[in-house]
């Protein structure tokens, strides 16, 4: 079987995934980046284990890919307990949390993810459970039904949510220490990188790695997915080093540009610009265009192309700045600078 087509063996596969499990860090030390976070968490679990006791519930908030589910894991490392994961989608009604709660052990951590989305009757129970670590299940139906008061054990609810001012109040003040991660900063996700390689024993220039970094986002999670994507580029073309070259040879291949910029994003762009003369326009009508489901767009590629000043929200729509019209190839009209624009503008634009 010659070299190229010659399949993988079980064992390799083995190995293939406990590196790419490897990449998610296991302790505080090891955990890059979020410095203010990671010491206000070190103080909260040597407080919780020098009592003897379970730590005050946790609330991570932030953009996808920074880390929250990585510390969550780490909470359970850290305080050597159990740790069950479930999300607020996978809760469809009061019961489900009722039987997950009921379950826990002593000690245990209690991970959920995109609480926001826990449905409200959930939600309310939640509250009993968070405050006095009780929850009372209702027997029977109607008139005749009985409420049961069941105590549960000391645990520690962990709540991870990107969207953290849809939690309505009540609950998020249950929470006893509340986190934001902010985005990473080009070297800390040089240092990520750097981590990643040597746990994928893989041999990257310096160049390479700065290379990676400028296109990541300011994510973690996405740098590591485009580290892996330049390692199958470099391991397919034969190149034992990584190079700056194999890495932008490679990057330019998946289409992420200099600036990070992917598919979506430059779509959007060429959308705004070339059919709808740099807006305003709506979102829906920009989904449409782009062919997309609204929801990807305002999620996924709106935030990165607003917060890197591509994109602008202005009370009739979304417009493309003068940034973004150079970056797609384009001059931008001179009446471009006489557009109201606001960046925290949430309304919806159109129907």
């Amino acid at each position: 079987m010659s070299e190229d087509n010659r399949e993988i063996s079980p064992k390799g596969k083995v190995e293939e995934s406990a590196a790419e499990s490897a990449l998610r860090p296991r302790s505080l030390s090891e955990f890059i980046g979020q410095e203010r976070v990671r010491e206000q968490v070190d103080v909260l679990l040597r407080a919780a284990r020098h009592r003897g006791s379970s730590a005050d519930h946790i609330l991570l908030s932030g953009p996808p890919g920074l880390g929250k589910t990585t510390l969550a894991l780490i909470l359970a490392s850290e305080m050597d307990t159990p740790i069950r994961i479930t999300s607020g989608p996978a809760i469809t009604h009061a019961g489900d949390l009722a039987a997950i709660l009921s379950s826990l052990t002593e000690g245990e951590i209690l991970f959920l993810d995109e609480i926001h989305r826990l449905p409200r009757p959930a939600e309310e129970l939640l509250y009993l459970a968070m405050e006095d670590f009780r929850v009372d299940v209702v027997v029977g139906k109607g008139p005749g039904a009985t409420a049961i008061p069941l105590q549960l054990p000391h645990f520690t609810l962990v709540g991870a949510t990107t969207r953290a001012g849809l939690l309505p109040s009540p609950l998020r003040d249950r929470f006893g220490f509340t986190a934001h991660l902010d985005f990473y900063d080009e070297s800390e996700i040089a240092r990520v990188l750097l981590r990643s390689a040597g746990l994928l024993g893989l041999d990257i220039e310096e160049k390479a790695i700065s290379e990676i970094a400028g296109r990541s986002r300011g994510t973690p999670r996405i740098a590591n997915r485009l580290l892996r994507r330049v390692r199958d580029y470099a391991q397919v073309s034969g190149a034992s080093t990584l190079t700056q070259i194999d890495a932008r040879a490679a990057l330019n291949m998946y289409e992420v540009d200099e600036l990070g910029l992917d598919r979506l994003d430059r779509a959007v762009l060429l959308a705004l610009v070339e059919r709808f003369n740099g807006g305003p326009v709506g979102l829906s009508t920009l989904a449409i265009a782009v062919g997309e489901e609204t929801e990807t767009v305002e999620s996924v590629a709106e935030p990165f192309l607003v917060r890197n000043g591509f994109m602008a929200r202005t009370p009739r729509g979304r417009i493309a700045t003068a940034q973004g019209w150079r970056h797609v190839g384009f001059e931008p009209p001179a009446s471009l600078g006489t557009v109201p624009i606001s960046l925290f503008d949430t309304q919806p634009f159109d129907a």
